[in-house]
């Protein structure tokens, strides 16, 4: 299930507009080279598939066959592109700004989930106020810790206290 649920952010990445549709074609690939998809039509196609209005149909058919309405939550998957995005940043793929532009398409997308106005807000003001920086990055690490350990949104939910975020903020 480990490797469907990669199949599954990868979707949602690609649904957002942030992920490669080659990302979900590469894991179709490996699950063929493993042998682990039998006869699946589905996943045969996938790998072969070129570009994101080919992929996603293909994909989405996966899911929902192992999945059922047992599919993981857009706020888990995007908790998981967190996780990403954060090792991105340390690495020095992502910015404070093109994280910004991520975190201003996520928010409203997922509702406005109390545990993502801290983060969007402190990249936001990082972007122009030295002073943010920090607490910024407080913020990040914070919320992709949770997520990186989170089985599920309960999972995550009985951790995270908006007490802490609250005090990733300038002194």
């Amino acid at each position: 299930m480990e490797q469907l649920t990669e199949l599954e952010i990868a979707v949602f990445q690609l649904r957002m507009g942030f992920g490669h549709a080659d990302r979900c074609v590469d894991w179709a690939v490996e699950r063929l080279r493993r042998d682990e998809e039998g006869d699946d039509l589905e996943a045969v196609l996938l790998a072969s598939a070129r570009g994101r209005d080919e992929v996603l149909p293909l994909a989405e058919v996966i899911i929902a066959r192992y999945r059922g309405m047992q599919r993981l939550g857009e706020q888990f998957l995007a908790g998981k592109y967190i996780v990403e995005l954060r090792a991105a940043y340390l690495a020095g793929r992502e910015s404070a700004a093109s994280l910004d532009a991520i975190f201003t398409r996520l928010y409203p997308a997922l509702d406005y989930p109390n545990w993502l106005v801290m983060l969007s807000r402190n990249c936001e003001y990082a972007m122009d106020v030295a002073d943010f920086e920090l607490p910024f990055e407080d913020e990040f690490r914070y919320i992709a810790s949770l997520w990186a350990q989170a089985e599920s949104m309960a999972a995550f939910e009985r951790e995270y206290r908006r007490q802490t975020s609250n005090t990733h903020d300038i002194k």
